[in-house]
């Protein structure tokens, strides 16, 4: 495996009021403040008091027009690097990061694997994930309230993941901002807690129809949970048809072996354009 110690004493600690340059195609005059750009109803939640709505609307474009360049550059990245990059997103308390280090210490002998791990503050869940032998990189974004993809190019370049590895981007514990912002990511991964209640995908529709997959985590507890699976999963195929659905326990393990088997399947997708000919042919012919 391509392992790192990644400390990374400067923390990567954006507070999102400042311009850097780096080498990864980023433009040297990214300079935006995320600290205003939460709580309004666009796409990037913009919100200034007093400013016209065009304005506001104008702002929105911008933050989210350049977060996409970056984000193809990323994703260009992974692409000629045969890496598979799944972006975990879900509210605060859902299990992300029991889930994610049970995953890494389950998968970390069938291929390398990588994490980057995005917090408001502290480096806590870094140093969990660290503990697995998985190379991780912390981002604390202070009060930004998702990882955009200038940050998440940055980090890919500390962290330098392995070819034909699987990168995971644990997200800041959101439902609401990171559904706008795309990484690069092959997919979004939606993680929820039969704790938090079935109407999720309804309260918070643009972060379930932007996942290719949703983890109902938890499932241990149903018996001593007033939570209806089949509303919950109706209610998420409502705003996004599309969505695949895993029930499991992160923490008993049960259901695991169907996540695990979705990475696969995803990680031969994404290497059938980046191995030779006849590595694809075998990967199809194993598939």
């Amino acid at each position: 495996m391509h392992e790192h110690d990644h400390d990374h004493k400067h923390d990567h600690s954006h507070d999102h009021g400042h311009s850097h340059a780096h080498d990864h195609g980023h433009a040297d005059d990214h300079t935006h403040n995320h600290d205003h750009h939460h709580y309004g109803q666009g796409p990037a939640r913009a919100h200034a008091p007093g400013m016209s709505q065009s304005r506001m609307v104008q702002i929105e474009q911008d933050i989210l027009g350049k977060n996409n360049e970056y984000a193809q550059h990323n994703r260009s990245r992974f692409i000629q690097q045969g890496i598979l990059t799944l972006n975990l997103v879900s509210s605060p308390g859902s299990g992300k990061t029991t889930l994610l280090t049970r995953t890494l210490n389950d998968l970390k002998s069938e291929f390398p694997l990588a994490v980057i791990e995005g917090d408001q503050e502290t480096s806590n869940d870094a140093e969990r994930i660290r503990e697995t032998g998985a190379p991780a990189i912390q981002i604390n974004t202070g009060k930004g309230c998702h990882l955009d993809a200038h940050q998440v190019g940055h980090a890919v370049d500390h962290l330098d993941p392995a070819e034909r590895s699987v990168l995971f981007i644990e997200n800041v514990g959101n439902l609401v901002c990171p559904a706008a912002f795309d990484l690069g990511e092959a997919h979004k991964v939606a993680i929820l807690s039969i704790t938090e209640g079935e109407d999720k995908p309804i309260k918070y529709p643009d972060m379930f129809h932007a996942a290719d997959l949703l983890l109902l985590n938890k499932i241990d507890l149903l018996p001593h949970l007033d939570f209806n699976v089949e509303q919950c999963i109706e209610y998420a195929r409502r705003v996004n048809p599309g969505i695949q659905v895993l029930q499991l326990s992160a923490t008993t393990g049960e259901g695991m072996d169907n996540w695990y088997q979705w990475i696969q399947l995803a990680r031969q997708s994404r290497l059938i354009g980046f191995e030779s000919k006849p590595a694809i042919s075998a990967v199809k012919e194993s598939a």
